[in-house]
């Protein structure tokens, strides 16, 4: 029997799946797909996802400086904060210069004027510098200032002055010298009354030490026995 052209066109549309649904048919409604589970909540405290980073800590400043200075009412005065004092230090007293320190050569008239000399090249050899001596004498005259007096009496003294050697004088003339660290007194001639007067001057010459050369009663009699 032969074949409708109708039925042969239904035999070609049944070949293949059936994806399409017949025409005239409704498709039906696809399920939903679940989808991600919502983010839960952020704990307090902590930044959710997605949240900016945070930033670098904010440098703390102490409590008071970030507490602002109270405004004055109009009309107050205000008042100025006292500027803290400091002790000053104590203010030494003034004192009198001390005494030098006094050195007693025992040595008789003759021997007095070498143990002045040794003990002039004791203080040089120790390190005292040759400026810082003078040497008194109560009798005659030390050989080097008997011939520096023999050029004028203004060239002696004009190296007194000039400060850089040791310097030899009588001591009828200490009050007319200078200070000096070291006094060397020899007593090696002269009376009783020119030794009282030359030793309390020759104490105010020296500034640091005293050395008397000469006989130690003669001299504890006159600058104390405890010396």
């Amino acid at each position: 029997m032969p074949l409708l052209p109708e039925e042969s066109q239904i035999h070609e549309s049944v070949q293949g799946p059936r994806a399409t649904s017949a025409a005239g048919r409704t498709a039906p409604t696809p399920r939903p797909v679940p989808g991600p589970r919502p983010a839960a909540a952020p704990r307090p405290g902590r930044p959710g996802p997605g949240s900016a980073r945070p930033g670098p800590p904010v440098q703390r400043t102490p409590r008071d400086a970030a507490k602002p200075a109270p405004t004055p009412a109009a009309g107050t005065a205000v008042e100025q904060p006292t500027p803290a004092v400091t002790p000053s230090a104590p203010v030494a007293p003034a004192t009198a210069p001390s005494a030098p320190q006094i050195q007693l050569i025992p040595a008789s008239v003759e021997g007095a004027l070498d143990a002045a000399e040794e003990a002039v090249d004791l203080l040089l050899d120790s390190g005292r510098a040759p400026g810082d001596i003078l040497v008194l004498t109560t009798g005659e005259q030390h050989p080097w200032a008997a011939h520096e007096l023999s050029f004028g009496d203004a060239a002696y003294w004009a190296q007194h002055e000039a400060g850089d050697d040791v310097f030899y004088a009588s001591a009828d003339h200490a009050a007319r010298a200078a200070v000096r660290p070291v006094v060397v007194v020899a007593l090696n001639g002269g009376t009783d009354e020119q030794s009282a007067t030359a030793l309390p001057l020759a104490m105010g010459r020296a500034g640091a030490l005293l050395i008397v050369c000469g006989d130690p009663q003669r001299i504890n009699s006159v600058l104390g026995a405890g010396v």
